[in-house]
């Protein structure tokens, strides 16, 4: 079982040195990667409902801070050597594909294999229009976007037709370090689990019955003739808050969850006690 930070770039943890100092305290502490959070932009009021609270509204004040989290990652990635730097998730209908492949790829070389690409559809319909992207099928346009990716990742004079995405013999540099980057997909629904199948290198649901929605990543990927076993899975568990959070890893781990993540926001009010507090919480983990 691997350990991860999330959701690092909210919080005190937007300030530089904070940033810095959570990724080489979570490096220090044995973690294996740190997540962050996206939205370009948040309206004052929106009718949207956010699926991770009961009344529908994201946590905080619509004024809060969410650096672009590639641009805080490369911070701390440039703070840290081994840490993988992830990102929980990057909505990827309201991206250029070929632009966010470039930096995708930038920082990669630059941290030399450490990037996992979390991508969502999003659920603000209201950034969406402040954008100027069709809120409207975004899933088809996730999928559509995640095979561009690959194939400016992967080729030189790249060609790829779609419904969204046209071009034909062009070059995207540099390359990715390992040729590629994961992607794994974010979400807390069924068709989430299944595009994880279909298309992902891993999947983290937000949310959700976690062995029934694990058992659908698995079941669509063995459907599709692909390797379900190599399928990462990140997810939360509750338990790891509770009395028993080392009975709660190995629940984890039955279900066949790969990393367990922990909220960076347990450690908001001593942000500058990381360095000995986190340590403390993973070995709690292990007891």
């Amino acid at each position: 079982m691997e350990f991860g930070l999330a959701f690092g770039n909210t919080g005190p943890f937007v300030d530089p040195d904070a940033a810095a100092q959570l990724g080489r305290a979570a490096e220090s502490a044995g973690l294996d990667s740190l997540w962050t959070v996206e939205h370009v932009i948040v309206p004052k009021e929106y009718q949207s409902s956010y699926p991770y609270s009961a009344n529908g509204k994201m946590p905080g004040s619509h004024d809060a801070p969410i650096p672009d989290p590639l641009i805080w990652l490369t911070w701390v990635g440039a703070a840290t050597t081994t840490l993988k730097l992830a990102t929980g998730i990057v909505i990827l209908p309201q991206r250029n594909p070929a632009v966010l492949a470039k930096e995708v790829a930038t920082l990669d070389q630059l941290t030399k294999g450490r990037v996992i690409l979390g991508v969502g559809v999003g659920w603000l319909e209201e950034e969406f229009d402040a954008l100027g992207v069709p809120f409207e099928r975004r899933g088809a346009r996730t999928d559509e976007y995640m095979g561009a990716l690959r194939s400016l990742w992967q080729q030189d004079d790249a060609s790829f037709q779609g419904e969204f995405v046209n071009y034909d013999g062009i070059s995207m540099n540099p390359k990715p370090h390992n040729a590629t980057v994961p992607l794994h997909i974010g979400g807390h629904s069924k068709r989430a689990a299944r595009r994880a199948g279909e298309l992902g290198d891993g999947f983290f649901p937000g949310k959700g019955n976690l062995p029934e929605l694990i058992d659908v990543v698995r079941q669509t990927a063995t459907d599709a003739g692909r390797d379900a076993t190599a399928i990462e899975i990140t997810a939360s568990h509750p338990g790891l808050f509770g009395s028993d959070p080392a009975g709660a890893v190995a629940e984890a781990e039955s279900w066949g969850v790969h990393r367990l993540v922990i909220p960076a926001f347990l450690f908001a009010k001593q942000p500058d006690a990381i360095d000995e507090t986190l340590p403390l919480f993973m070995a709690n983990l292990h007891s």
